[in-house]
């Protein structure tokens, strides 16, 4: 399985995603540092929110397969700027909580995953596990790997999309 590396603002969901993910019942517990955990990495909402602390993001990102950029549903506003794929070498997904919310707005959220570049979306309800077995699906296919020559001959040819 992939190990999952998860970055959102605080009270998002990222601790309730991976008790929803392991079947356990969920129960509120702050995140006050990085836990990295069997098949997650889950970080602090403040790493995502605060700029100095955002060097936290990336030196604990090393350690996984997949980034996760997490946003619920019924977010305001997104902390995460356009074009975050470039600067990320592992593929990025996306995954949009609290979907149950009285002021969800999935396409919203779903349109700044995408200008973010999220490869994949994901829509899940922690509560209810709708959308979990779908992101645990895609976590347990293996990774396609590619040699150095291969990639370095999709580069000079300007692919950056690895399934091509």
């Amino acid at each position: 399985m992939k190990k999952l590396f998860l970055m959102g603002r605080s009270e998002a969901g990222k601790t309730s995603l991976t008790q929803a993910m392991k079947g356990e019942e969920l129960h509120y517990e702050k995140t006050q540092y990085t836990y990295s955990q069997d098949t997650t990495i889950d970080t602090p909402g403040e790493y995502a929110e605060t700029k100095s602390a955002s060097v936290g993001l990336a030196c604990f990102s090393f350690d996984a397969d997949v980034i996760g950029m997490l946003c619920a549903a019924d977010e305001p506003f997104c902390i995460f700027g356009n074009n975050l794929n470039c600067c990320i070498n592992r593929p990025l997904i996306g995954i949009i909580t609290k979907i149950d919310s009285p002021l969800a707005n999935v396409r919203k959220v779903e349109r700044w995953m995408q200008n973010a570049g999220c490869e994949r979306i994901f829509t899940v309800n922690n509560k209810t596990r709708e959308g979990i077995a779908e992101l645990l699906d895609y976590l347990e296919n293996d990774r396609v790997t590619i040699s150095l020559d291969e990639a370095k001959e999709k580069q000079s040819r300007g692919i950056n999309a690895w399934e091509l």
